[in-house]
């Protein structure tokens, strides 16, 4: 089992996808955090855009009770749209597909399309992801992308990115993975700062701009390891989980 980490989505080569590869999306802070927790309240699916035009057109053609749009630009609000926060969107989405926009994770998500599968992963679900990834294995390339902000590397996501390695390890076995130097040092940190998963998210930049919006509780809540039993993955164009692999308990 081949793995290799990209510290943010502009290493992300399009035209080297293909069906030998599988892609495993990171932004712990904030979309695929939010992807994970608006599918297990109940969400049908979550549709990422490019941009707000995008969004609006899609909207054109759902039901306007069918649908719910979140999203952000440069951690900004943006007018029409809830902002895309897990906690903020949980009495809003069931039964409704999501639209979303923001600034990194969905833009990861959807540079990654051409590869035979991506898959959804935060802190939240990763286990869950991890099981899902080994189950379907086929000898591909695994390529776990860390969204990054900005252009920027973002230390929330590599944490993330360690603790699916730690999952993914113990069920494949050490001896069946070869990491890169890039998803091993994933590996280690995670390993280093195991217990820390609140304390290293409120450190980095993203989180620390979450404090200080007064948004601690949805960043306490995106820093929960195991919380979720659920794998999204993209299927066309919309994010969506096989149901129902377990369900969001307050």
């Amino acid at each position: 089992m081949k793995i290799h980490l990209l510290f943010k989505k502009e290493e992300l080569d399009e035209t080297k996808l293909d069906a030998s590869k599988t892609v495993v999306v990171f932004d712990v802070l904030l979309a695929t955090s939010t992807i994970s927790a608006c599918l297990s309240f109940g969400a049908r699916a979550v549709i990422p855009v490019a941009d707000e035009e995008e969004a609006h057109e899609i909207a054109k053609n759902l039901p306007i009770d069918e649908y719910c749009m979140a999203g952000e630009w440069n951690g900004l609000p943006i007018d029409g749209f809830s902002y895309p926060l897990p906690l903020a969107l949980q009495e809003k989405v069931a039964d409704k597909t999501l639209i979303l926009r923001t600034t990194n994770g969905t833009v990861a998500i959807r540079k990654a399309a051409a590869a035979r599968k991506v898959w959804i992963a935060s802190l939240l679900n990763s286990p869950a992801v991890a099981r899902k990834v080994y189950e379907e294995y086929e000898d591909e390339t695994i390529l776990i992308t860390c969204a990054g902000s900005a252009n920027q590397f973002c230390l929330e996501d590599f944490y993330g990115a360690g603790y699916f390695l730690s999952e993914l390890i113990q069920l494949a076995g050490e001896n069946a993975v070869q990491l890169t130097d890039s998803a091993l040092g994933a590996k280690l940190f995670y390993d280093s700062q195991k217990d820390q998963n609140e304390i290293v998210l409120a450190q980095t930049q993203v989180g620390s701009a979450m404090l200080e919006m007064g948004v601690s509780e949805d960043l306490h809540f995106v820093s929960q390891k195991e919380k979720l039993e659920v794998a999204p993955y993209l299927s066309g164009h919309e994010v969506v989980c096989d149901p129902f692999v377990g369900v969001y308990n307050n």
